[in-house]
């Protein structure tokens, strides 16, 4: 059974930071690109980072780009967001999630479905 489990969400305050993580296990995720959506309170999800399985290939939404990192550490199946300079609108619940990308280009999740998601961390930043 494929779980992921995301972790370090909280309250904030605006310029401030977070970084969440993100533990899989259940599979071996071998090329199988991470990311982060999020979805705030009455609006769709949406995209927000994603990063291939070798590391070296980095998604961003416009919308945080250059305060948000993303990261993975393959010998723990696991991937972090490290969340910098956060803005009210950043508020939402952040969810993990999983594809398998045999090629790079479905390692951006903001076109492809990712194949798992974990439950969600809320993440508040109050101005």
């Amino acid at each position: 059974q494929v779980q992921l489990v995301e972790s370090g969400g909280g309250l904030v305050q605006a310029g401030g930071s977070l970084r969440l993580s993100c533990a899989a296990s259940g599979r071996t995720f071998d090329n199988y690109a991470m990311g982060w959506l999020r979805q705030a309170s009455g609006k769709e999800r949406e995209f927000v980072a994603s990063i291939n399985w070798g590391g070296g290939i980095t998604y961003y939404a416009n919308s945080v780009k250059g305060r948000f990192t993303i990261s993975r550490d393959n010998a723990k199946n696991a991937v972090y967001l490290q969340m910098d300079s956060l803005k009210p609108e950043d508020t939402a619940v952040y969810y993990c999630a999983a594809r398998h990308a045999p090629s790079y280009i479905y390692s951006d999740l903001s076109r492809y479905e990712p194949d798992y998601w974990g439950q969600g961390t809320q993440v508040t930043v109050s101005s």
